[in-house]
This record gives structure tokens, C-alpha cells and sequence, in this order.
């Protein structure tokens, strides 16, 4: 399919003032790309050609340099959560898997820009934010998920390099992925603070993919292993043993923008609510003249706006305070992701029977939805974060 920009995604909230012109500047440059089939045919079946081509056209329309620092071809300074979250509602609004090309550069290669080598740094996100390189990040484990202190997968320092062995799973982007940040326990302490953070390339020995993972919404994802793989010393991203740290900083930035993306996908079926329910001609009237259509729509509307303020202010601390957003990040994604799920659910009833149509913009939006309640921290794990920043300020 060719992604479809209409209608057109609303721009009004850009107008808060958790934004800057640049935002919108962003947000206008994004829209005309879209409006003008940058982002091409998309094909759902084949998801590793899909996203290998989208990478390539969002690096050449220069939008993934806002995911690495400017200092390696990036835009800002330092990476802006704000524009990530502008980009990746546009391009969830416009079709998942372009959206999930996007993000994957960013989150895949996070961990680098934060803490990697100076000469890693370099090998890495230029060409990451040209699409000339595709990234991942490794962290999730058979049995170590939310529980990330239950991670198996081992790395040993043998002289100048560390040697990994076990597994991943459901890794995004595995399979195609050039480059990998992937964590394993280093053993320096217990639980998350034995853990280190590595930059690993596809083709180093000992690296394999074990198993392709299909789902509900096909993307690139992976089952993936280490077989005494060796990784030089220098790809060691911070310190033995802060691995934990590194990713959970990673996330803080890249966190909102999955809240963001949930905004994408709201947004899109709230507009296909509303053309939908005026023209769908109902009881001698259309959809949209019944009272419970409209009560419906307004509670659509104000579940997105009430996400929506969250994200923006998740951002706005992070990028102009330059304040810890942890607890924010975490209600951002809690609310914005549930509150998607309910609003696409809502959409897709009032399609009835048309909804659930394989091929309808709503059924895709269903399928897209769920896993952004699970990744990146799912909700139940978002509550305890929560709990948890509160506890600390508790007096």
C-alpha cells in the first residue's frame, strides 16, 4: 500500500507552548513529505523490505538525523525529545511501520550516543542518520523482561574484549538490524548494577539469528544469540556494570515518543471516526446526528488531548528544564498508549462490521496499537514506576 496522509493530521496542538517554531517547522517539512509519497509503497507483507526502503527515504529526507547528536550528523546539540515526538506522531498518524523506522534508529543507537567511544560514536551515527545503517537494542531475554535483573546473558572480559554468550528475544529490527546495543551481565554486582552495556555488528562471529517472530502487526523482530562472540573491549558503551543505568537513560529519552506514536494512531482513528460517522446515513439522519455518536466522539477527542498534554509536558522538562523525567515519561506512556487502545476500540466500533475488515485503516490501527502497551516498559511496569518516583518524594 501507499501510505495515505489523509486526512490530514491536526496541527493545533503544536501550539502550546511546550513547542517552538522549529516544531513546527518539523511538523510542516514532515507533512509535505508525506503529502508528496515520500515514505513510497509501502508492502505489510514483506515488513524487512519495507523498513530497509523507509529507512533509507527518511534518512535521505534528512529526518533521522534527529536521532543521533549534531556532532555526528544529527540536528541539535543533543538529541530533542520534542522532535522525536513531532516525527513520530506524523509518521504513526501516516502508517506503523514508518513510524517504527524511525524510532528504531534512535532507540537502536540511544546507548551510543549517550555513552559509546568517541571512535564507535563515529563508525555508528552518521550513518545512522543518513539510513545507511539500521540499528537495534537487545535487552529483552526469554525470561528476563520486565524483570531486567533476571538477565542471563553473560559477557567475560577475555583480555582487550569481552566474550558474550546467550540470547534475545523479540528484538526489533532483528534479522535486519547492522548494529546491535545489546546488554549483559557483566557480574560487577548484584541484580541490574552487574550489568554493561556493548555495540555489537551483525557480522561478528559468533552472532546468529535464531528465529524470526511473527505478529499481529508484522515487523521486523528476532529471537537472536551469542556463541562465544567475541566484542572488542572498545565497544564496551560508559563503565563495566552500567549498563542498567544506560538503558533506563535511554529510555527516559525515547520513552515519550512512544507515547507520541500512540498519539499518531489516535489521532488517525478519531479522524476516521468522524468522516466516517457524517457519512454513514443512519435512521433517516447520519451517524454523527446521534447523541451517543457525539458523546462518544467528545470522550475520543478528550482522552487524546489529556495524553497529549502529558507528552508535551514529558518533553518540555527534558529538553528545556534538563530535569530528570522518569516519572513523567512514565505517566506519559501509561496514558497516551491506554487511551489509544480505548479510542481505536471506540473508532473500530463505529465502523461495526466494516471495522474488523482486513485492509480498513482501523483494523490496521487495532493491530498497530497493542504492542505499544508492552514495549519499552509495559503499563503494569509504567504504574510501578510511578509508585516508585512518588515513594521517593514522599515525606
Amino acid at each position: 500500500m501507499v501510505a495515505d496522509s489523509s486526512p490530514q493530521l491536526s496541527r493545533n496542538h503544536l501550539d502550546w507552548p511546550f513547542y517552538g517554531e522549529e516544531h513546527r517547522a518539523l511538523a510542516a517539512e514532515a507533512d509535505a513529505f508525506i503529502a508528496g509519497k515520500g515514505l513510497g509503497t509501502i508492502d505489510h507483507h514483506d515488513a524487512d523490505s519495507a523498513c530497509k526502503a523507509l529507512v533509507a527515504k527518511l534518512g535521505a529526507g534528512g529526518f533521522l538525523r534527529h536521532c543521533v547528536p549534531q556532532a555526528y550528523g544529527g540536528v541539535a546539540q543533543a538529541i530533542d525529545s520534542r522532535s522525536l515526538c513531532v516525527m513520530r506522531e506524523t509518521l504513526a498518524y501516516a502508517d506503523g511501520l514508518a513510524d517504527f523506522a524511525f524510532a528504531m534508529q534512535g532507540l537502536g543507537t540511544g546507548a551510543i550516543s549517550l555513552s559509546g567511544t568517541d571512535a564507535v560514536k563515529q563508525a555508528v551515527l552518521p550513518k545512522i542518520a543518513k539510513g545507511e545503517l539500521i540499528s537495534a537494542f537487545a535487552l529483552t531475554e526469554p525470561e528476563a523482561g520486565s524483570d531486567v535483573a533476571a538477565m542471563a546473558c553473560a559477557a567475560r572480559r577475555d583480555g582487550d574484549a569481552y566474550v558474550l554468550d546467550g540470547e534475545k528475544i523479540f528484538i526489533s529490527n532483528g534479522g535486519i538490524a547492522d548494529v546491535y546495543t545489546v546488554f549483559a551481565r557483566t557480574g560487577e554486582a548484584p541484580g541490574t548494577r552487574g550489568i554493561s552495556a556493548f555495540a555489537v555488528f551483525a557480522d561478528t562471529p559468533g552472532f546468529s539469528i535464531v528465529e524470526r517472530i511473527d505478529t499481529i502487526a508484522p515487523h521486523p523482530l528476532a529471537r537472536i544469540r551469542f556463541d562465544n562472540c567475541r566484542i572488542p573491549a572498545a565497544q564496551l558503551l560508559g563503565q563495566p556494570g552500567e549498563g542498567f543505568k544506560i538503558a533506563m537513560r535511554t529510555l527516559d529519552i525515547f520513552r515519550p515518543s512512544v507515547a507520541a506514536a500512540a498519539l499518531g494512531f489516535a489521532r488517525r482513528a478519531l479522524d476516521e471516526a468522524l468522516a466516517h460517522a457524517k457519512a454513514r446515513k443512519m435512521f433517516g439522519a447520519t451517524l454523527a446526528d446521534l447523541p451517543t455518536a457525539q458523546s462518544t466522539l467528545g470522550e475520543m477527542a478528550t482522552a487524546i488531548d489529556a495524553a497529549a498534554l502529558l507528552v508535551a509536558r514529558t518533553a518540555w522538562r527534558r529538553d528545556v528544564q534538563k530535569l530528570p523525567a522518569t516519572r513523567e515519561a512514565a505517566m506519559a506512556k501509561l496514558t497516551a498508549t491506554e487511551n489509544a487502545q480505548w479510542v481505536i476500540d471506540q473508532a473500530l466500533q463505529m465502523f461495526g462490521g466494516r471495522g474488523v475488515r482486513v485492509g480498513e485503516i482501523v483494523e490496521r490501527l487495532y493491530r498497530e496499537i497493542r504492542a505499544l502497551r508492552i514495549y519499552e516498559g509495559a503499563t503494569e511496569v509504567q504504574k510501578l514506576i510511578i509508585g516508585r518516583e512518588l515513594m521517593k518524594t514522599a515525606k
